[in-house]
């Protein structure tokens, strides 16, 4: 059965009802609160929640980071695990409410986060298309890959929308970067057999 926190927690991700922020206020969860705060576009009221915390939350402290680049005053840096446990979910949960204005802000910085993890853009790119952005993905995704050339994952995902557009023989070049650099990759060993039927079945 599920609990109250979690129907709570859902809610926030989802629709944001009141009922929800009045929950997590109300028992203790403050760093739930200080994301219903900034769902909100109280940044001045999330920014206190999220600073009472900060020192004992990761994600408080990386939330403060994230406000700091919406608001275009950068304060202090995040950490390499800040951005790979929570830029692309918080990115997710921004689109998912419609708050296009902070996802634009903060990926401008995306350039100044990939000098703390070099997987930032790929981060950026899977958020996007995961969230219909096709194009706009596909721009970071391939920067990722000029910036980041030996990350296998980034090959496949590529390859994977390459593969989901009909784009066959970028795919299997995108795979073949892949095994390049990782030869036991499974996923990418799996597509690429996929897509050489298809090439040889329609060779026009």
């Amino acid at each position: 059965m599920i609990s109250e926190y979690e129907k709570a927690k859902l809610n926030m991700l989802t629709d944001l009802k009141l009922e929800c922020q009045h929950f997590f206020e109300q028992n203790g969860y403050t760093l739930e609160f200080g994301y219903c705060e900034l769902l909100k576009d109280n940044l001045s009221s999330a920014k206190k929640i999220f600073e009472s915390i900060k020192d004992s939350d990761t994600r408080a402290k990386w939330a403060l980071f994230m406000i700091s680049t919406i608001e275009g005053d950068i304060k202090q840096y995040p950490t390499y695990f800040e951005i790979r446990n929570f830029l692309e979910i918080d990115l997710n949960i921004l689109m998912n409410h419609y708050k296009g204005n902070f996802v634009e802000n903060i990926i401008r910085y995306a350039d100044f986060m990939y000098t703390i993890n070099p997987e930032v853009h790929k981060f950026i790119g899977r958020a996007l298309y995961n969230n219909g952005y096709e194009q706009q993905a596909m721009f970071f995704l391939e920067r990722a890959k000029n910036y980041f050339y030996t990350d296998p994952e980034l090959h496949y995902q590529l390859a994977y929308i390459y593969f989901l557009n009909g784009e066959y023989h970028k795919a299997q070049k995108s795979l073949e970067d892949c095994l390049n650099i990782l030869p036991e990759y499974f996923p990418a060993k799996n597509l690429i057999s996929k897509i050489s039927e298809i090439i040889n079945s329609n060779p026009l």
